[in-house]
């Protein structure tokens, strides 16, 4: 835990959308300062800088609703808190609402949740100065148009760019691909670039995706991608297999060139061209496939070397012939081809299709979601500390419930980290911005300059180091209200005193009602073992659209419990014995989904697989183990799945009745089905040892 207070995070906002940020917030203080309408200038700047966050990647038509609705929000609230100012107990009442209003769109995903934390804090510093009804409506009409302002430079780009989100999110997937290539991952560890996928199923699939004629080569593309992305990860898993050193090299190099193409078609999305670079690392590819081909064989007769070099060469032809697919089809104007075609209709079925927002959020209406919890106590805790800095009359007392309403997050590890990096970066900011205004820039134009470096560094920073994106807010904080004519100096020892408290209360307020994962890590478990299985039984059935779907769950309940996993180990004196377990059990079902989708890259071409109706029945029979292990996960089933139960006879015996063909097409074939087949089987009855041990532990105890 500790370490992840000083852990620095890969930077993930560019510099360009850090700069147009910027200028929505420093323009329009700028030019108030220039006419003389200062107090104007701070309302528009005030509602960019919270609309600020919810310029994220993703479709033009997306990001623009998602920054219409966070203006409104933050608007509707400066307005209500302004207008209730004078009125302590609607104020208290008004704090209640939209503290569990706002806690409650995390079940919404991150930025809901930050418009919701928006909505709050704008709520409470509102309420800071009483106004008249009509000045409360001027307050919440700048804050929204400061939104707005934000909103028309995020989207400003949309008539010249318009696909651009889409080229940079198969991008970023190509160069993780080409990343992944160079360093696989071992089979116990889950796929790569799961999230990135995820983000490009939406773009190209939600709702909100972009429309015209070039969407259908993006499709192209992003089948072509998740094709890619199968064959590297059984070329990985083969590589290790192998004992020749030869041919392990030469498979080796054939994964460095299949980089350089990759590296080659990022670049060319990135820049809208065609990925000409990509046809001399295309060569290399092919030369080294070849290499690997002749190295399988003996006098021009198939080789007696193991079967997993045969399989090597066959996967790694595939992977040539996806990458070539992909060099056609960059060039995205003039895309052709039979893919295209087959795959102009691409689109996601409705059951993939994202749940709407008030479903979602009637679904987490009860004490057994984390998000409702989450909500009444961010609700009750915002609520009572605006009662009580009004009763106490303590000076600057708002910054109290805003810093809870920011502190207080789902989980335990997520409150501590963000309650002392609060503090830490509150009263750094506090004390160097201050510094810095007092003594250093006494110049209104001058301050205006440190806005401009601070919120440039705030918005690229905050994501890699929540401190240091403190430590910049707070610089912000101090000189807006030094523009409205607060002296920073006379209220730093209020404004830290006050986060102390703030972030002290919400660390308490977890420890009298938390929400501990130790209950929840088995349900998400379970929910990821469903999903796999629900994955699997799309491979032997010719239904693309099913096994897309599926897939995308599967993802989603994977990334699920990682999630919760690495809540459980932020716990303060986590369970050892349920951690061990949990990483037990999400290890071996990361080893059954990467057999999974190396049967997929194995069928993908096939059609005439030998012994389909002895697959089946061994297909069902490992769906039945997985629900009975998803099932003791949730502790539906009284009684643990036995490891040595007899599926490793089953997967014999249809061994046996594959090897029997003297075709030697479907001799290969029926080699790949067998191991990916053997390597289910091992990490199934892995999976039932695991769960048995825990539930016989369990009942020894009991």
């Amino acid at each position: 835990m500790l370490r992840s207070l000083i852990e620095l995070k890969p930077r993930d906002v560019p510099l360009r959308v850090a700069l147009r940020n910027t200028a929505a917030v420093v323009l329009p203080l700028a030019l108030g300062l220039a006419t003389g309408h200062v107090g104007a200038g701070l309302g528009i700047a005030a509602g960019a800088l919270n609309t600020m966050f919810t310029d994220q990647p993703g479709p033009y038509r997306l990001r623009m609703q998602r920054m219409l609705l966070t203006a409104l929000a933050a608007g509707l609230s400066a307005f209500v808190g302004s207008l209730l100012g004078g009125h302590a107990v609607l104020l208290v009442f008004a704090a209640l609402v939209w503290g569990v209003g706002g806690g409650l769109l995390v079940a919404l995903g991150p930025d809901a949740a930050r418009a919701g934390l928006t909505s709050v804090i704008l709520l409470v510093i509102a309420a800071s100065q009483s106004r008249t009804p009509g000045e409360s409506f001027a307050a919440g009409a700048l804050i929204f148009g400061g939104g707005m302002l934000q909103m028309l430079f995020a989207i400003a780009a949309w008539p010249l760019q318009r696909y651009r989100p889409e080229r940079h999110a198969l991008a970023q997937i190509c160069r993780q691909l080409g990343a992944s290539a160079r360093n696989l991952p071992d089979s116990s560890q889950a796929p790569p670039v799961t999230q990135a996928l995820l983000d490009v199923e939406g773009l190209l699939h939600g709702s909100h995706r972009a429309r015209g004629e070039i969407m259908q080569t993006f499709r192209v593309l992003a089948e072509l991608v998740e094709r890619v992305r199968r064959e590297l990860l059984v070329i990985g898993d083969l590589r290790a297999q192998l004992a020749d050193d030869e041919a392990k090299a030469t498979l080796g190099r054939t994964l460095e060139y299949a980089a350089r193409v990759l590296d080659a078609l990022a670049t060319a999305l990135e820049r809208g061209t065609a990925p000409l670079a990509g046809s001399a690392a295309m060569e290399g590819l092919d030369a080294t496939v070849e290499a690997l081909r002749l190295q399988a064989r003996v006098d021009g007769t198939p080789s007696t070397m193991p079967r997993t070099l045969a399989i090597a060469v066959a996967r790694a032809q595939g992977l040539a012939g996806q990458l070539r697919a992909m060099l056609r089809n960059a060039n995205f104007a003039g895309s052709r081809g039979e893919l295209r075609a087959q795959l102009a209709e691409a689109l996601l079925p409705r059951a993939l299709r994202p749940r709407s927002a008030l479903a979602t959020l009637r679904a987490n209406i009860g004490l057994s979601s984390v998000a409702f919890r989450h909500a009444l106590r961010c609700g009750v805790c915002v609520s009572l500390a605006v009662a009580v800095e009004r009763l106490s009359g303590i000076e600057h007392g708002y910054w109290i419930p805003m810093t809870i309403a920011i502190v207080l997050k789902p989980d335990f590890a997520g409150t501590f980290q963000f309650g002392l990096l609060r503090v830490a970066g509150t009263l750094l900011g506090l004390v160097l911005t201050t510094a810095l205004v007092h003594y250093a820039f006494g110049d209104a134009w001058e301050e205006l300059a440190l806005l401009a470096l601070l919120c440039i560094g705030f918005r690229m920073l905050v994501t890699m180091h929540y401190g240091l994106g403190v430590m910049m807010l707070t610089g912000i904080v101090v000189i807006l209200l030094a523009f409205d004519g607060i002296s920073p100096g006379e209220t730093m020892i209020a404004r830290g005193a006050a986060t102390a408290i703030g972030s002290a209360v919400a660390l308490l307020a977890y420890a009298l009602w938390p929400t501990w994962e130790h209950r929840r890590v088995r349900p998400a478990l379970a929910a990821m073992l469903d999903a796999y299985r629900s994955y699997f039984s799309t491979l032997l059935a010719d239904d693309l659209p099913a096994r897309i779907a599926a897939r995308s769950v599967a993802r989603s309940a994977r990334t699920n419990a990682q999630a919760s996993l690495d809540r459980l180990r932020g716990e303060p004196r986590p369970d050892r014995r349920l951690l061990t377990f949990a990483e037990g059990v999400f290890a071996n079902a990361n080893r059954f989904v990467r057999a999974s989708m190396s049967l997929e890259a194995a069928l993908q071409d096939a059609h005439d697989l030998p012994e389909r109706a002895a697959l089946a029945a061994f297909s069902a029979r490992i769906e039945t183990r997985l629900a009975a292990l998803a099932a003791t996960l949730r502790e539906e089933s009284p009684n643990a799945p036995e490891d040595n139960d007899d599926l490793r006879a089953d997967e014999r015996s249809v061994a046996e009745r594959l090897g029997a063909t003297a075709d030697e097409h479907r001799a290969r074939l029926a080699a790949e089905v067998i191991e990916t087949f053997d390597r289910m089987t091992d990490s199934i009855d892995t999976l039932a040892h695991v769960v048995a041990q825990a539930e016989r532990d369990l009942r020894r105890e009991t």
